[in-house]
């Protein structure tokens, strides 16, 4: 099994940051992209940020300039750096792998269980 574990939530003032975690771990041979996604209540899970094993980054629009997708040393983590947070970034936030496992297959990671960040004055 493969599993993802986010990290970092919380409650912080309009104009403050927040970097979120997200740990990948199992039978993990290789991580080809790992990616930020979040969902407010009643609204649909949204894309926010990817990065790829090759250190391509792609964001939403409505995060650009703002957020900033990266990976450690070890590239099994990802971090997501939240800054100028705004009330609108309010939602739980999730992280997603696509990994190639030990045993030859290639697969999405099942979502982790969020990190709720909520942004209010």
């Amino acid at each position: 099994q493969v599993q993802l574990v986010e990290s970092g939530g919380g409650l912080v003032q309009p104009g403050g940051s927040l970097r979120l975690s997200c740990a990948a771990s199992g039978s993990i041979r290789s991580i080809n992209a790992m990616g930020w996604y979040r969902q407010a209540p009643g609204k649909q899970r949204e894309w926010v940020a990817t990065t790829t094993s090759g250190g391509i980054t792609t964001y939403a629009d409505s995060v650009k300039g703002r957020f900033t997708i990266s990976r450690d040393n070890a590239k099994t983590t990802v971090y997501l750096r939240m800054n100028s947070l705004e009330p609108e970034d309010t939602a739980v936030y999730y992280c997603n792998a696509n990994v190639r496992t030990t045993y030859g297959t290639t697969l999405s990671v099942a979502w982790g269980q969020g990190t709720q960040v909520t942004v209010s004055s």
